[in-house]
């Protein structure tokens, strides 16, 4: 069987040493969900956010064929705590996953250089405007499918108000740059970044991530950063990250299981078709 934990801490030994902000959010309980092989005890869990989900512990089938029952979309990115995760991850889903790199960001909160990130601000072409995130510019991002990630984690804007922090450019009064948190934890905030295809080599992604990243440290937050890609990694950087390590990763396109291997109660969810290692 596999639990959704209503005291998410209890899973915190199995992500013990993970730097990870997305699975901090969940153990915190302030956003995402940790599901288990037992509700008091449990020997592996995953941590659901978005479109993450981080496994940790002892290797369990059951959890990793149940992904898509703890989640929300038809895509996410799994990533393994080790390489026996890893390869039960590849026997369960198969075609249905692609193996990829991701890259860490080092968390330094004393790395940043206040200077030359008041002067990156300051670089802003002229016709474009800087400003944060309202709760109108929120409700506008909720309708704008290529920077809804600016605020798709936040059930509202009251949370977002109490965790979240945004910093848009605005270009003849639309969003075309921006620089969000993807999610939030206690302390801090995960880094989303994007510019719309028609703006991009303008170094509005950089001079977003500048104010974002200054904003958080007036508040005392820290902004972490995790990179999808080298370009990512690159743009950390010349805002004062260091790189850390590489790791692997695996978007699965996630197909509809037939209703009858799947089931819900309260707190739980089960797969009765857990052992078969057939992916569906």
């Amino acid at each position: 069987m596999v639990f959704e934990l209503t005291h998410p801490e209890k899973a915190a030994p199995l992500f013990e040493g993970w730097q990870e902000t997305l699975i901090w959010s969940c153990l915190q309980g302030v956003m995402g969900r940790i599901f288990s092989d037992s509700p008091e005890m449990p020997d592996s869990a995953m941590a659901v956010l978005g479109d993450f989900c981080f496994f940790a512990g002892k290797p369990d089938r059951e959890i990793v064929r149940n992904v898509q029952a703890a989640c929300k979309q038809d895509f996410i990115i799994l990533v393994p705590q080790n390489r026996d995760w890893a390869k039960l991850i590849e026997a369960c889903y198969g075609e249905q996953g692609k193996k990829i790199s991701r890259y860490a960001i080092k968390k330094e909160p004393h790395v940043f250089d206040r200077e030359k990130l008041r002067s990156m601000v300051d670089q802003l072409p002229r016709g474009y405007t800087l400003t944060m995130i309202d709760e109108s510019l929120f409700k506008r991002c909720q309708e704008t499918g290529w920077c809804r990630d600016w605020v798709s984690q936040y059930e509202d804007y009251e949370k977002f108000q109490r965790y979240g922090l945004g910093a848009v450019i605005l270009k003849d009064g639309e969003p075309v740059s921006g620089a969000s948190s993807y999610s939030s934890y206690e302390g801090g905030i995960e880094v989303e970044i994007d510019t719309r295809e028609d703006h991009r080599r303008k170094g509005l992604a950089g001079i977003c991530g500048a104010k974002l990243i200054l904003e958080c440290l007036d508040r005392g937050w820290y902004p972490s950063w995790d990179a999808h890609n080298l370009w990512s990694v690159a743009l950390a950087e010349k805002l004062g990250y260091h790189f850390d390590h590489e790791y692997e990763a695996y978007e699965v396109i996630l197909k509809e299981l037939p209703s009858e291997d799947l089931f819900y109660e309260k707190n739980m969810l089960y797969s009765s078709d857990s052992h078969s290692g057939k992916a569906e």
